[in-house]
């Protein structure tokens, strides 16, 4: 790989956004992230502020400092379009709408979805409820660059979004060039997809049931729990189940090589080596995965 090649990498991870949300390019810019993923606003709460004329200033102040182009936000996990309850439907759509003029207000990339929950009801009816109000968000996501990313789950409860013909038949009612997938890798191993050695399987599988058109972004995760438990835990890179193969084969895998890949591990202390530690797996020639 050329050294133009590599700085097209995109590694980082959820930063913090505390004091503002220019301090989640700066935590970024400092662990060596080329990339961040960052809440917008407090994800704890159904009615979140707006995007403040001095916290744009300040925002597009540390992309310059930073060089950080490519942004993900995460939606606030109080979200869920798949509840059977009118008033949770009302508030989760709300709060998705006031998240994407955020997103496209900062000129975010990415926004990244949790599914949701069908909570007793039909998953036929869950998944039509999903399509029913992002179809009604659209309009707003048109007129922005925000993309929205849909997170694989890994299959708790009745959480929608661990297995790709779920999320196949939300995001293919749709242009790939506004809403597409967030692969997790703690996820997709938890509800049964393995990917410890080798990436080739389960990108057939995608490929057949989503599109790869559709992968947008990636967490980047390991998991304390093993295949198939359902259970979404995540560790820091090489203490889980998945191990460092995992991310060596997926960095050498050019089908994801250049997609935007974040951590979400739980400990911040060891984000600056797990990032050095995928660049130069990225430096390594690629598998034909």
């Amino acid at each position: 790989m050329n050294n133009e090649s590599f700085k097209n990498i995109l590694i980082g991870a959820h930063t913090s956004s505390s004091g503002g949300v220019h301090n989640s390019l700066l935590s970024g810019w400092k662990i060596g992230a080329t990339t961040v993923q960052l809440f917008t606003a407090n994800q704890r709460t159904w009615f979140p502020k707006k995007i403040e004329e001095k916290s744009l200033a300040l925002w597009n102040k540390a992309k310059i400092q930073t060089k950080i182009s490519i942004t993900a936000s995460h939606a606030s996990y109080l979200i869920n379009l798949a509840s059977p309850k009118e008033e949770i439907q009302k508030k989760s759509l709300h709060c998705l709408k006031s998240e994407i003029f955020r997103c496209h207000a900062l000129e975010v990339n990415y926004l990244v979805l949790h599914p949701g929950a069908s909570t007793g009801d039909s998953l036929p009816n869950a998944l039509n409820r999903i399509i029913s109000h992002i179809s009604s968000i659209y309009p707003i996501l048109e007129k922005g660059p925000t993309q929205l990313a849909l997170e694989t789950t890994a299959g708790q409860g009745t959480t929608i979004g661990s297995r790709f013909e779920e999320l196949a038949h939300i995001v293919q009612k749709f242009s790939s060039k506004q809403i597409g997938i967030c692969l997790d890798t703690c996820h997709v191993f938890a509800a049964g997809y393995d990917i410890r050695t080798s990436w080739s399987e389960i990108l057939r599988e995608y490929q057949k049931k989503i599109g790869t058109h559709y992968l947008l972004l990636m967490h980047v995760n390991d998991s304390l729990h093993p295949l198939g438990s359902k259970k979404d835990r995540h560790v820091n890179l090489g203490e889980g189940h998945l191990g460092w193969t995992c991310f060596k084969s997926l960095m050498q895998c050019h089908e994801l090589q250049y997609l935007p890949k974040y951590l979400e591990t739980p400990n911040p202390e060891k984000w600056p080596e797990e990032i050095k530690k995928l660049k130069h797996f990225a430096q390594i020639t690629p598998s034909n995965e």
